[in-house]
């Protein structure tokens, strides 16, 4: 029937793009699936150590993430995979879990369940349309956010990019472990020449050739200086063969102790995977003319670490560089990714020594220009020219998660952008009105100081919703208004920006409306929204507030008091001459 096909393609998105393919798109998305796997392998590999997994689950988890997607996913472009920015959040859940020594087994047991709780997770956020969560992290607090994470994942690389290890945990910790060893002689030269020239190469074929696949020319010229130099006799360590084969589907096998702290962390990468996804969904969808569905797109997620998680992968999101790179490789649908994952099984099943040769260092260097494209100091710059507050919040965010660690630091950052949202509510801009000779309506003044005024009319506006926290202030600025001299009569708000009042506001404002007619003043209100109106009706403050006191308008209350009054527009009043400056 019909209606089944399009209920089948609401809930497999895939279908949809399926039904609706193109013979011409084949060949597009066939050699962009074939450039994308030269990038998804070494990245694969590369973030999974920075999981502190093995390699070969990057690829495991590539391949799953990128089938699930291709069914599931609503956006035609979008490239699922391990990602630098969850990375460190992986190891600061799983890591603490593990013993002294490392279990390498016990590690991706624990990172395939963290997998799945990510999943399900991200899969009821689907269900139940909360797409909204994704907004909990401001975009200031973001930056601050990936700032921190940049330099954690930098710090914890240099080791590895010097060709020795450490045992530290967090960033203090790492740097100062990270300078002993070099001061015990424990750097490798050759590790350094191939880490410190693998930067280099990545970050100039990036900058001078973008459409060349600077990853994999750097990771296929590690591999034959490995061969030429015979850099494993030099300290240099190596991938060495990857294991042959895909694994079965697997339930994993945790302790019972283990469930809480994996749930914690799996809430922590959600956001940051929600964020991320739809963040890159909205960028991508405006340049290819597409729909954002964030609804769709967190099912999606969802549904693709449900499955890497059964087979031993680890928690994934969208990569906007992996996107990018398909993206100008010509990919038109998912078919790319579907092409990406045979490849890379392919390899798998017939190639698993394909890398054994590659240096551990190589990885690193993916790792470290990954992590400084995360940075974005320039944002950070921007914010303190544009907005100083919002430049802190992005700085108390960069310090949660180098001081803190990374999972508090998201915790750190969800709070201070919900703490940023309750401090503009709590003290939102007010100011007064005025007429501006020139322009129509009524202005602030801050802005005209030339504006005239109504001698005996205040014409307030304060730009939030009334409730328990900022109703307080607000009263007191009326009742500063009202007290100026000579005392006015009429205290009119301007309540367009007010969206809402709530029971101690209304409370507050019959209170105001008592003191103000006790020292002869009225408490006048304009332009209040319906749904505030009636709110205020259902708290009984319009049999208090005298009901004529309510006008459509602010022209009409200001007509209504010079009718009543005869009040005649005037100037403000010059400024006092400050003597004291003018006989310096």
């Amino acid at each position: 029937m019909p209606g089944d096909g399009k209920s089948a393609s609401k809930v497999l998105p895939g279908l949809r793009t399926l039904t609706g393919y193109r013979r011409e798109w084949l060949a597009k998305d066939v050699v962009a699936g074939v450039v994308l796997t030269t990038l998804l392998v070494p990245q694969g590999m590369a973030y999974a150590e920075l999981a502190g997994l093995p390699a070969i689950t990057g690829l495991y988890t590539s391949v799953l993430c990128l089938l699930a997607y291709a069914v599931f996913g609503p956006s035609r472009i979008l490239v699922l995979g391990p990602d630098s920015s969850l990375g460190p959040m992986i190891a600061a859940t799983v890591l603490p879990l593990i013993a002294a020594g490392g279990d390498s087994g016990r590690a991706v047991a624990l990172a395939s369940v963290l997998a799945l709780m990510v999943g399900a997770i991200t899969l009821l956020a689907g269900v139940a349309r909360l797409g909204f969560i994704a907004d909990l992290i401001s975009k200031p607090t973001m930056i601050g956010y990936m700032n921190g994470l940049a330099l954690t994942i930098l710090i914890g690389q240099l080791p590895k990019l010097f060709g020795f290890g450490t045992d530290a945990d967090g960033l203090v910790d790492e740097a100062r472990a990270f300078v002993q060893g070099l001061a015990d002689g424990e750097a490798v030269p050759a590790a350094v020449a191939v880490g410190g020239t693998g930067i280099v190469l990545i970050l100039l074929l990036q900058r001078l050739l973008p459409k060349v696949p600077a990853v994999l020319v750097m990771v296929l010229l590690a591999i034959a200086a490995t061969s030429l130099f015979d850099l494993g006799r030099h300290g240099v360590g190596l991938v060495g063969e990857l294991p042959r084969g895909f694994p079965p589907l697997t339930v994993p096998d945790i302790r019972w102790s283990d469930v809480g702290p994996l749930f914690v962390g799996a809430l922590g990468i959600a956001l940051v995977s929600l964020a991320d996804t739809i963040s890159n969904a909205s960028a991508f969808a405006t340049r290819t003319g597409q729909e954002v569905r964030g609804n769709e797109e967190m099912v999606a997620i969802g549904t693709a670490n449900v499955a890497a998680g059964l087979f031993q992968g680890f928690p994934v999101s969208t990569s906007g560089s992996r996107t990018a790179v398909a993206e100008r490789a010509g990919a038109r649908t998912q078919l790319t990714g579907v092409v990406g994952a045979g490849l890379i099984v392919l390899m798998l099943v017939l190639l698993p020594g394909l890398f054994r040769n590659l240096p551990q260092p190589a990885l690193a260097a993916v790792v470290v220009t990954a992590s400084l494209s995360l940075a974005d100091l320039s944002g950070t710059v921007r914010l303190w020219h544009q907005r100083k507050a919002e430049f802190f919040l992005s700085i108390a965010a960069f310090l949660g998660v180098a001081l803190l660690g990374v999972l508090p630091g998201i915790a750190v950052a969800v709070g201070l952008s919900i703490l940023n949202v309750f401090r503009r509510a709590w003290w939102p801009y007010n100011t007064v009105l005025g007429r501006v000779p020139g322009l129509a309506g009524f202005h602030d003044v801050r802005s005209y100081p030339q504006a005239e005024h109504l001698p005996g009319l205040v014409i307030h506006r304060f730009d939030g919703p009334l409730f328990f926290a900022n109703a307080k202030a607000f009263r007191n600025e009326v009742t500063r208004l009202a007290l100026a001299e000579p005392p006015p009569v009429w205290v009119l708000i301007a309540a367009e920006p007010v969206t809402d009042v709530d029971t101690t506001a209304a409370d507050e404002l019959e209170e105001l409306d008592e003191a103000l007619d006790e020292r002869g003043v009225s408490l006048v209100f304009a332009e209040l929204k319906d749904p505030v109106r009636r709110k205020i009706e259902r708290y009984g403050l319009t049999r208090s507030i005298d009901p004529e006191h309510f006008f459509p308008t602010v022209e009409a209350a200001v007509a209504a008091f010079r009718e009543r009054t005869g009040a005649r527009w005037t100037a403000p009043d010059p400024p006092v001459p400050d003597v004291t400056a003018t006989e310096r």
